[in-house]
């Protein structure tokens, strides 16, 4: 999957956290969001994700990393 978004230049979309420690060791690496939250119903996740996705677009374009928690969004290029 890691070698499949780089080549194809796509965003990897995960909770695993195994994701955003390898993007320390790869000097190319995918982009990578991180949701970083418990589980929550299914209702509330594609209210609180419709509501995020726009500002998670815009921090992906200049960020390798985004990690997403119910209280904030963090970035890192």
């Amino acid at each position: 999957m890691w070698q499949y978004a780089k080549d194809k230049k796509l965003v990897i979309v995960t909770k695993d956290a195994d994701f955003s420690d390898r993007i320390m060791l790869d000097f190319s690496p995918p982009k990578v969001v991180h949701l970083r939250f418990g589980n929550i119903r299914k209702r509330e996740f594609h209210q609180f994700l419709a509501r995020i996705w726009p500002q998670i677009e815009a921090l992906v374009i200049e960020h390798k990393l985004v990690n997403v928690y119910l209280d904030r969004i963090e970035a890192l290029r």
